[in-house]
């Protein structure tokens, strides 16, 4: 697999990947390319595969977006992600898929799911993206095709406590602080699909503090190239360590980054530079 970093060493491998894509607005051919990719990281042995923001379908207009809303539970997204992590024994962040919450609406929604196929845990992204773009003109309001949820999650992978986040979900750190802090987080997935120009200036600062600051590995699997609709995205999927050093990473080919999660050298790192210890003003730490 490109970008594969770490290596075995005789020890039990504790491989993560991140799933590079550049999807387009048909559902079908999404997935068809997301199944050879984590067949890849499976066959490479990672335990876990994050997929990118919209990894099944960049829509090219809002009627398209509609129509793959799914109900929770039940649909082509969702069924791809409980069959795919069973038939590769891989554990699945699926994001997004978009679950349905009105006629209008859906949460743009991270699914977890572990090696046999079952769902363990979903997170509807909490921060939209209704900014105003100067450098390009463009314009973008999530909120008019999504609702934000409303509270943080984590969940126990194989590869320690995770917690979920995307894309726009990087410029609150708080969020990030309390799943450190609050959750017992070791490490972060953050699927994205970052403009062309934010990326451009901010996606690697973005990534590399969220990690430093909170001692965590963080997944951060990106939408790369320009989709149906026109929208350019930056791409540079990317795994970092709790010290901010990039692991593994992919610029704008898709394809899929692997690289092993050292856990041993995460908790000597704590120890040694107590940084979450020592957290004052973190409201709700007690």
């Amino acid at each position: 697999a490109e970008g594969a970093g770490g290596g075995r060493g005789g020890r039990a491998w504790t491989g993560a990947a991140v799933i590079h894509m550049n999807a387009t607005a048909d559902v079908a051919v999404n997935l068809v390319r997301a199944r050879r990719a984590i067949r890849r990281a499976a066959e490479a042995g990672a335990t876990l595969a994050v997929l990118p923001e919209n990894f099944a379908c960049m829509p090219a207009s809002s009627r398209d977006r509609r129509r793959v809303f799914e109900r929770d539970g039940t649909g082509p997204m969702q069924d791809f992600l409980a069959a795919t992590s069973a038939r590769f024994g891989i554990w699945l962040i699926g994001g997004t898929v978009p679950i349905r919450v009105d006629d209008s609406r859906a949460s743009a929604a991270v699914l977890v799911y572990d090696s046999e196929g079952h769902r363990q845990a979903r997170y509807d992204k909490m921060h939209l993206f209704d900014v105003h773009v100067a450098e390009r003109n463009e314009r973008y309001c999530e909120s008019r095709h999504f609702a934000p949820g409303d509270r943080a999650v984590a969940v126990d992978t194989p590869l320690g406590r995770m917690g979920l986040a995307v894309c726009y979900d990087l410029r609150f750190p708080e969020l990030f602080r309390y799943l450190a802090l609050r959750e017992g987080c070791t490490l972060f997935a953050v699927p994205s699909a970052f403009t062309a120009s934010t990326g451009a200036a901010h996606w690697r600062t973005l990534l590399t503090a969220r990690a430093i600051e909170n001692q965590c590995f963080l997944l951060a699997a990106a939408q790369t190239g320009r989709h149906d609709d026109g929208r350019e995205t930056h791409g540079e999927s990317m795994i970092v360590g709790p010290w901010g050093e990039k692991l593994a990473a992919l610029k704008r080919r898709p394809g899929t980054a692997i690289a092993e999660l050292d856990t041993a050298a995460q908790r000597n790192l704590r120890r040694r530079f107590p940084v979450l210890d020592h957290a004052r003003f973190f409201q709700g730490k007690t």
